[in-house]
């Protein structure tokens, strides 16, 4: 008995000095600068979020916070430089909707959306708003669906790429409603926004802050936003599901994760930085600037979510044909 009692505790030493080690990783971590991946271009929503949080994360943690971009491909090769840096939560990633997207939008990702990647937690959601040339005669997204539907294929939707989040709302919106039009793409959301205001396009879901000042200016009419829930820059405009498309709702995010394998204590420890960033009244007023809502998730959940993202995504990809390799 003393000798099975014996062997027991050396079977569970291994275990327990890891967990006090793991501790211990936390309560001095981190122990130098840390580094924030975008794979996306400066200046672009998800960097200037990344740098938001960043400088508040710094000053909580009480080291340096620097912001890398390393844009390609969709975000993939800012992904995959995350996923093969060292889990020791000194190198992060910020990334967005796209991540989950970019499984079915490319075929040759060398890394695993879901397995090399740890969440830490959502930052924040950016809807985007149906928009209409204010000349157009549609007036709802009723009427607009209406006249789709009673002529397949003639009417058009601008996007700022093919699967770009603003083609992928689209995309969602028209299954739902069981309309075709056709897709017509630009380089940027710039010039759809501009195609959309002189009519020679019929409609297009656009970042909000991209469409604001058209939509407050007159030159644009906002027909519903494209989120689950409505937003606190355009409170009086419901979304597509309260004006009848149901299922049609796509929340644009962006979100902050790690290597996998990162110690859970770190995990916490920098979800938990994050989430009192986001609580700061100056952050929240910065977001909005911004056309963005404050939007934290636990670890857990930000897994879930990016898996259930991954497969609704991928559907609706695929139904929309669309592939960018």
């Amino acid at each position: 008995m003393k000798e099975a009692s014996s062997i027991l505790r050396y079977a569970v030493l291994p275990f327990a000095l890891s967990a006090i080690c793991a501790t211990a990783s936390a309560q001095h971590y981190p122990t130098k600068q840390l580094t924030i991946i975008v794979p996306f271009t400066a200046g672009s929503a998800t960097d200037v979020i990344a740098r938001l949080v960043g400088e508040r994360l710094g000053k909580d943690l009480g080291q340096p916070v620097i912001v890398e971009n390393r844009p390609g491909a969709g975000g993939t090769i800012g992904a995959d430089m995350v996923a093969k840096a060292v889990p020791d939560g000194h190198t992060l990633l910020v990334h967005s909707s796209a991540h989950a997207a970019n499984p079915a939008l490319y075929e040759k990702i060398v890394y695993d959306t879901i397995g090399d990647f740890a969440g830490i937690t959502t930052l924040a959601t950016l809807p985007n708003v149906l928009i209409v040339a204010a000349s157009s005669d549609y007036k709802s997204v009723a009427e607009l669906v209406a006249v789709a539907r009673k002529n397949p294929g003639k009417l058009n939707y601008a996007s700022a790429g093919s699967g770009s989040a603003t083609h992928i709302n689209a995309e969602k919106f028209r299954f739902q409603a069981k309309f075709d039009a056709v897709h017509v793409p630009f380089k940027g959301t710039p010039p759809a926004v501009t195609e959309t205001m002189t009519q020679r396009v019929d409609f297009m879901f656009a970042p909000i802050v991209s469409a604001l000042p058209q939509i407050k200016s007159g030159k644009l009419r906002a027909l519903a936003v494209g989120s689950a829930h409505r937003t606190q820059l355009l409170p009086d405009v419901q979304t597509t599901v309260e004006a009848g498309v149901k299922g049609s709702e796509f929340n644009f995010w962006i979100g902050l994760l790690a290597p996998a394998k990162t110690s859970p204590d770190i995990i916490r420890k920098l979800h938990d930085s994050v989430s009192r960033a986001l609580d700061l009244p100056e952050v929240k007023a910065r977001f909005a600037a911004l056309g963005a809502e404050p939007h934290a998730m636990q670890p857990d959940q930000f897994n879930d979510y990016i898996k259930t993202e991954k497969a609704e995504l991928g559907a609706v990809i695929k139904q929309a044909g669309v592939r960018l390799d």
